[in-house]
């Protein structure tokens, strides 16, 4: 799709959205089925449920622009699950392999709040001030899974640590 004005580049953004968003739910899927640690699995399901859940939003604003996703052939998303495979069968220590897991969660995330921040301030250009509404309750779920994974590093880390200092 040729982007000739703001209007056409929002719509482009918001399906490569949408379709990163449909990839991250069954991502995180596929990274929870790897954690075996109860609350590792349980914070990355619940990241899958959640992104579900955004992506039923990115669909209202769809419908609010009165627009169709148009089909994007982003390849970020696939290497990056191609590489997360690879290294994550190289990887042999249960407790490494849990930090593995829980970096690349926050890595994808990170990417994903980016692509909100651009995709709202794309809203706002555009006037589309209802779906930037949408579209910041998305980018709030993302930061707060962000902030989530990072305290789930520390307590993992910590209780290594401690277990390592008792031995």
């Amino acid at each position: 799709m040729a982007v000739r004005n703001p209007e056409d580049l929002f719509v482009t953004l918001l399906s490569d959205v949408r379709q990163n968003t449909e990839r991250s739910a069954k991502l995180y899927q596929e990274i929870s089925q790897a954690a075996q640690e109860p609350d590792i699995k349980e914070a990355l399901e619940s990241r899958a449920w959640i992104a579900e859940k955004d992506l039923n939003a990115i669909d209202r604003c769809f419908q609010l622009i009165e627009e169709k996703p148009v089909k994007l052939s982003g390849r970020l998303q696939e290497v990056f699950v191609e590489d997360f495979r690879r290294e994550l069968a190289e990887i042999q220590n249960p407790v490494a392999k849990h930090l593995f897991i829980l970096a690349k969660a926050s890595h994808l995330t990170h990417l994903r709040i980016a692509e909100f921040e651009a995709l709202v301030a794309t809203a706002d250009l555009t006037g589309h001030y209802a779906v930037g509404v949408l579209l910041e309750s998305c980018l709030a779920d993302k930061l707060v899974f962000v902030e989530r994974t990072r305290r789930l590093i520390r307590e993992h880390v910590e209780e290594k640590i401690i277990d390592r200092l008792a031995a």
